[in-house]
């Protein structure tokens, strides 16, 4: 189930523990899934339009398995490091995750690597 954890006029950033909780409710919104950013966990996001999103890069791995999903999604669209944050706690991805890797979505919105996930979202929630 989505937390709500700060807003700004009529967007909200959300908690997801897991992608595959987001509902067509959430669109229009921030959301910082705790799940990895591979294609498989993404493509539960490709329905939704959100204001941005954001998953855990899980060690990025193999053939950048961890964030090859990133691109899927037309919102601006982060990874955070699986060594600042826990995959699957959303919660820890809010207070502690840093940026690791962007689609061209995030980039174009002046986002970069080494933000926290609390400053990349907060920006997305202000455009």
């Amino acid at each position: 189930m989505a937390r709500a954890v700060v807003a700004c006029d009529d967007r909200t950033v959300l908690l997801l523990d897991s992608v595959t909780e987001i509902r067509p409710e959430d669109a229009g919104h921030v959301v910082v899934a705790a799940s990895h950013g591979g294609s498989s966990a993404v493509r539960y996001a490709l329905g939704v339009p959100l204001a941005g999103c954001f998953f855990n890069d899980a060690g990025i791995g193999k053939d950048q398995a961890g964030i090859t999903g990133l691109t899927l999604l037309a919102c601006p669209t982060l990874a955070y490091s699986h060594a600042s944050a826990r995959i699957g706690d959303a919660a820890d991805g809010w207070q502690n995750g840093v940026v690791t890797a962007l689609n061209p979505a995030a980039v174009s919105a002046g986002l970069q690597a080494g933000m926290t996930v609390q400053a990349a979202a907060r920006a997305l929630l202000r455009r």
